[in-house]
């Protein structure tokens, strides 16, 4: 399968060498010239890593001998073989995806993205060094740096928003072991730290940095190979519906997903692309609700102050996989795409055309969630339902109820949970009514003792482990820090 940029037709690359590059050398995102075919019926069947192989083999063919890399992906990391169990939670069903290695959704993707990379890297009988550069708004950092930790041949760059990610979350980070990883602090925001890593590919010449002989890629979900794996927690949790009879094979579904960068979102309409019978994909944001101003008026405008929030991984205002969709929806339009990149570049907005703004408003309702709205679904849904979520599944929930009530469209719902309530146990203390400890970790141990959910265990030691990366840089460092990290 043959993928190119979403603003030019060239180059035209196999699947290997797209998960390979991470960015197109013009700055667009890698797209498949065509969605392939999966057998729903078939595939629904299937143990989840089953799903996996099947879909993560359609998307990217040319990585050869997926059964095995799926198996040393995912085998024994996850709390379960389901990897991404659903849980019934009053009316809705919750899909929680913080069951990996570091508690947060980004484990599906990144636990699955060294395999991907490394046998690429063998096919294509590369002999340099890759290194993998990240921005993180809290989650995809640690998951990426845990997953490439050691990874012979492959070294890591991970840099966050410095105050911008939460004390569990930092602390994840700079206590990572690891030969060939390095994290550092921006002084900025998430949209800094991201803009830093696009103008280092930017900077590349011919997939490199000057003087550096490593290759770049990235570990973001503006690569494709951190994108497919994502497609399958669709189709697993649509077939525990059918398992438990909640569903008939060809009803719809309505996924509300926690969005950001859009990636996840995305993830589920390549499922409906596929053949996943996905009824609304529900596109809920916090404060800094961006998406959901593009997604009612068709004009996306990133001139606003950006809100730090008690939802993080969600404080985002260039959202760089909606630039995919915008070339699905566009029927491939590179020229338009190209065109409405360059707009937000330069000035900052852009508006898209009415008719395919209709065909987005088709597929994706949106709303937002600030952080009082989402205090109080944190306390209801524990309240009414026992189920305790993050700040960030708050958003979800939230967003899911607006929705009902506004459209009276009450079919199956299923909200993304997209990060353990331990990643974020101050604001969840809060919102159940509870004076909160200073220190989140002594937080982790009261809101146990309160609620009875357990702490995970890669969670509950962390506050013992010596930091490791404490480095501090302005944005416009970011590629002498590069360089120096060698």
């Amino acid at each position: 399968m043959l993928y190119h940029s979403t603003r030019s037709l060239e180059p035209r690359v196999d699947s290997a060498q797209a998960v390979l590059e991470g960015l197109a050398p013009d700055g667009g995102l890698f797209v498949p010239e065509e969605i392939p075919y999966i057998n729903i019926n078939t595939c629904l069947r299937e143990s989840t890593m089953g799903m996996a192989n099947r879909i993560i083999s359609a998307m990217l063919p040319e990585i050869l001998d997926m059964p095995t890399l799926v198996e040393k992906a995912y085998r024994g990391k996850f709390q379960t073989e389901e990897l991404t169990p659903t849980v019934k939670a009053g009316d809705f069903t919750v899909l929680e995806l913080f069951r990996g290695p570091t508690s947060a959704f980004k484990d599906v993707a990144l636990c699955m993205l060294p395999q991907l990379l490394t046998k690429a890297r063998e096919q294509k009988g590369m002999t340099d060094e890759v290194l993998i550069l990240t921005a993180t708004s809290g989650d995809t950092g640690k998951a990426a740096l845990a997953g490439f930790a050691d990874v012979p041949g492959v070294g890591i760059c991970v840099f966050y928003p410095d105050g911008g990610v939460s004390a569990v979350q930092r602390a994840q980070m700079v206590t990572q072991e690891g030969s060939n990883v390095a994290v550092c602090a921006v002084r900025g925001n998430f949209d800094d730290a991201q803009t830093g890593v696009k103008n280092l590919f930017a900077a590349a010449e011919n997939g490199k940095l000057p003087g550096d002989s490593r290759s770049l890629s990235t570990a973001n979900s503006i690569n494709i190979g951190r994108l497919a794996p994502q497609i399958t927690y669709y189709f697993k949790a649509y077939s525990d519906l059918l398992r438990r009879g909640e569903i008939q094979m060809g009803d719809k579904v309505n996924f509300s997903v926690p969005t950001g960068n859009f990636g996840d979102i995305l993830a589920g309409y390549l499922a409906k692309r596929l053949g996943l019978p996905v009824g609304m994909l529900i596109c809920a944001s916090n404060a800094n609700n961006v998406l959901t101003d593009f997604i009612r008026t068709g004009t996306y405008d990133r001139r606003r102050p950006l809100h730090k929030t008690i939802s993080p991984s969600m404080d985002i205002l260039v959202s760089s996989n909606l630039e995919r969709l915008l070339y699905f929806m566009s029927d491939g339009d590179t020229a338009l795409v190209a065109e409405l990149m360059k707009k937000l570049s330069t000035e900052g907005s852009y508006q898209v055309p009415a008719q395919l703004h209709q065909k987005i408003q088709n597929e994706f309702w949106a709303g937002y969630c600030d952080d009082e709205k989402a205090s109080a679904t944190i306390r209801s849904a524990w309240e009414k339902t026992g189920y305790l979520c993050d700040p960030h599944t708050a958003a979800g929930w939230a967003v899911a109820e607006q929705y009902r009530a506004e459209t009276g469209d009450m079919a199956p719902m299923v909200v993304l949970s997209t990060a353990s309530p331990y990643k974020f146990p101050g604001a969840v203390l809060k919102a159940l009514a509870e004076p909160e400890s200073a220190d989140e970790f002594l937080q982790m141990e009261q809101l146990s003792k309160l609620t009875g959910v357990p702490v995970p265990e890669n969670l509950s030691g962390l506050q013992e482990k010596t930091e490791r990366h404490t480095d501090v840089i302005e944005k416009t460092q970011m590629l002498s820090y590069v360089k120096e990290k060698k």
